[in-house]
């Protein structure tokens, strides 16, 4: 007759280990040596390996969704950008340049090819320093936008935006909003 497995489950390893400790009795095994016994007998290596990958677990298990942007960045960038969410100016900063294109990136009509005067059109609508090139330039750089080898189309690559971004590209929203 074959056995069926009997699950054991346990809150805490602890007060397990001192009910155990005291059904042994006066020749039971220190706590800590019948801690990594019992913790071995699950499959670790020792107790220590055992809390390590309860806390990785645990780690693993929280949403992902509980960053939170970093705020200061989203107001500085925030800044470069009139009350019509027009890009005033390059920003001098490389973190505040990439989070600028984001706001630019979410303007351009996805999944459509364009040539380069309908980009240009698209991005001269969004800033304000008549520069589209530096826009473009950067960004395919920053892999926001593709163009095709003989130069004759621009897509928008579709992807998720980081939380800053996300988070910049509300706020400007809410503030062309209020200008409507």
């Amino acid at each position: 007759m074959t056995k069926s497995p009997l699950p054991l489950t346990v809150a805490d390893l602890t007060p397990f280990t001192r009910a155990l400790a005291k059904e042994l009795g006066a020749n039971a095994p220190s706590h800590l040596s019948l801690m990594n016994m019992l913790a071995r007998a699950a499959g670790f290596q020792n107790v220590q390996h055992m809390r390590a990958s309860q806390a990785a677990q645990k780690r693993l298990d929280r949403p992902q969704a509980a960053t939170q942007a970093d705020s200061r960045t989203v107001e500085r960038c925030l800044h470069q950008f009139d009350k019509g969410g027009r890009l005033i100016q390059w920003p001098a900063k490389r973190a505040i340049q990439t989070l600028a294109l984001w706001a630019l990136w979410a303007r351009l009509p996805a999944e459509v090819e364009m040539d380069e005067k309908t980009i240009n059109a698209h991005l001269n609508a969004a800033h304000l320093f008549n520069d589209p090139a530096t826009l473009r330039r950067t960004m395919i750089s920053c892999t926001l936008l593709t163009r095709n080898r003989d130069g004759s189309g621009y897509r928008r690559i579709e992807q998720a935006p980081p939380v800053e971004a996300k988070a910049l590209i509300a706020a400007l929203g809410a503030r062309m909003a209020l200008v409507s």
